[in-house]
């Protein structure tokens, strides 16, 4: 419960901003709650003036009706609309902050959980966290002001009669909090099967190739007619919990009021009391009903927020990726890895004290079979992921010393899985720190990675969106915007990931003549099948299981006859 209040504050804390338009939702709900008030107080009103036959009185009357609607109009229109403009603005700062962590937090968070369950968080569980917040504030001051209103007047008419009332509370504040607890667990739960539900979605949505040609359509279907079952169940439970719980409160209230209309039918308790005093207390006392089955409403909103804000909160409070570094040096390109070990979250060790040297301008190939290690390698190098013992050294400097985006824009990376934007051709080539290039750099950049000629006969040129993931390029075409990207950032260390695999071998011939260009006083990581990629690299490293078996040049390896002689022999033929 205390862990509830601290998580409750603090998401209050975000409409600290939003004073004015507060002030303004609390004049109005106070007019609305004032005209419920004003309804019991006018009812006596006009009892009185018949009774007494007061002319004056009863003609006014209907101009008094159509003041107390106006005025009731104009504190809901002020109350609703500006708990909605805080409601929209606290969706808008807390979506922001959300997306801004997971863009920083390490690459491991992404290994553990799915992308359907991360764009849930955004998309489902902070339109969720508002029920905690402005909407359950909106209903607590709309309907306990309302409520705080009628029991004052009635207090003020027979304060022994509404004692009544007060007696009851504790019952109903018992039924209250036994919901409150299932309905915050079957709140996560509900949370917990969106993400599934988005989850299938979207892997079936980029998987719609493999789908539709393995013909799996009705499998899928089943996957998302099991996890939308799951979560309708969960749903249903939640809403069954919630509409027994107003009910049952209402029942309660009803008990208190036929024991307040029993007690104040006995003479001896009316005493003086006028039949207009006593039709507007009951009236006032009936009118207790609506705010009050209003405010067992909020108990729901409440857990249904809370636990979507615990889960957000605590994807605010993870640990975000290490940035110790302070040094921002303009690195000439030595590298150094001595005794590097990487071990990931699941315990496999994917490097074993690796050791190398690399000269600033050299060419380093890495070779091996599937899994020997190579993409952890480099991917150690724009901190990726940590090591767990052992250093990296660029330019002498341990790799941690450097401040993270230093060190990674000096970095150009092309990997074999390319990532492009629904973007302009442009604005994929020029990207992120590269987006005031001039259109010339653009350009020729593209015409060394021999892109530029197919994006010219694109419709709309360097300005064609190409829509998501870029599937209307072919695998070619979009490896070389990813190499054009490279060639671009001008990065005095170059890592091709498998950036030649899927070119045809024309490509391929031109894309290596750029690179020679792109090459030259780079340092340059190589991780390739082709022989024509590797056989010029100063160094060839022939890895397995994350260790070194051999290094040397290609002409060195062969003469060994050793594992660089097997690959060549039967990976490496053209």
């Amino acid at each position: 419960m205390n862990q509830d209040i601290k998580v409750y504050f603090r998401l209050l804390a975000y409409l600290k901003p939003y004073g004015g338009y507060a002030l303004l939702v609390l004049i109005g709900f106070a007019l609305s709650a004032g005209t419920e008030v004003s309804i019991a107080k006018l009812l006596e009103f006009v009892i009185n003036a018949i009774q007494t036959q007061n002319t004056h009185q009863t003609s006014i009357f209907p101009f008094l009706v159509v003041l107390l609607i106006f005025v009731r109009g104009i504190g809901s229109v002020l109350g609703d609309y500006y708990s909605a403009v805080i409601s929209r603005h606290l969706i808008f700062r807390i979506r922001q902050q959300v997306f801004g962590k997971l863009l920083r937090l390490p690459p491991n968070y992404y290994l553990k959980n799915s992308s359907g369950h991360i764009t849930s968080k955004i998309l489902y569980n902070i339109e969720q966290v508002t029920a905690a917040s402005s909407e359950s504030v909106q209903i607590l001051l709309k309907e306990g002001l309302t409520t705080i209103g009628l029991l004052g007047y009635l207090f003020y008419q027979n304060w022994k009669l509404s004692l009544v009332i007060l007696v009851f509370a504790p019952l109903i504040g018992f039924v209250v909090r036994k919901a409150a607890k299932r309905m915050r667990k079957l709140s996560t739960q509900v949370q917990n099967t969106m993400g599934d539900v988005n989850h299938v979605v979207q892997e079936s949505i980029l998987g719609q190739a493999v789908v539709k040609g393995f013909c799996a359509q009705e499998l899928e279907e089943q996957r998302l007619y099991d996890r939308s079952s799951d979560n309708l169940k969960r749903g249903l439970k939640l809403h069954i919990v919630n509409v027994l719980n107003t009910p049952i409160v209402q029942l309660i209230m009803s008990i208190a009021m036929a024991i307040i209309m029993w007690i104040a039918l006995r003479p001896e308790i009316l005493g003086d009391t006028s039949s207009a005093q006593f039709v507007a207390f009951i009236t006032a006392a009936g009118m207790l009903s609506k705010p009050i089955k209003n405010l067992t409403t909020v108990n729901e909103k409440l857990q249904r927020g809370l636990a979507a804000a615990h889960s957000v909160f605590d994807l605010l409070d993870m640990q975000e990726e290490e940035n110790t570094g302070t040094q921002k040096p303009q690195l000439k390109g030595n590298l150094r890895f001595e005794q590097v070990n990487l071990v990931y979250p699941d315990g496999s060790h994917a490097i074993h004290d690796f050791s190398l040297q690399i000269k600033a301008g050299q060419t380093v190939a890495l070779v091996g079979r599937s899994g020997a290690g190579k993409t952890s390698l480099v991917n150690l190098l724009v901190r990726f992921q940590q090591i767990q013992s052992g250093n990296i050294l660029l330019d002498d400097l341990k790799i941690e010393d450097i401040e993270l985006d230093c060190l990674r824009s000096q970095i150009a990376m092309v990997n074999q899985q390319v990532v492009l934007f629904d973007r302009s051709v442009r604005d994929n080539i020029a990207y992120g720190q590269l987006q005031n290039a001039s259109d010339e750099q653009v350009i020729a950049a593209a015409k060394a990675a021999y892109a530029h000629d197919f994006i010219m006969q694109l419709p709309q040129g360097y300005d064609t969106v190409l829509g998501a993931q870029g599937l209307t390029l072919s695998g070619g075409q979009r490896q070389r915007i990813a190499i054009a990207r490279a060639i671009l950032k001008n990065a005095p260390i170059l890592v091709l990931d498998e950036a030649t695999s899927a070119l045809d071998n024309e490509s391929e011939y031109f894309i290596q003549k750029a690179f020679e260009q792109a090459m030259q006083e780079r340092t340059t990581i190589v991780i390739a099948h082709r022989l024509s990629t590797i056989e010029n690299a100063d160094i060839i490293v022939v890895m397995d299981q994350g260790r070194i078996l051999e290094q040397g040049t290609h002409t060195e390896l062969l003469a060994k006859h050793g594992a660089y002689f097997q690959l060549h022999q039967r990976n490496f033929e053209e």
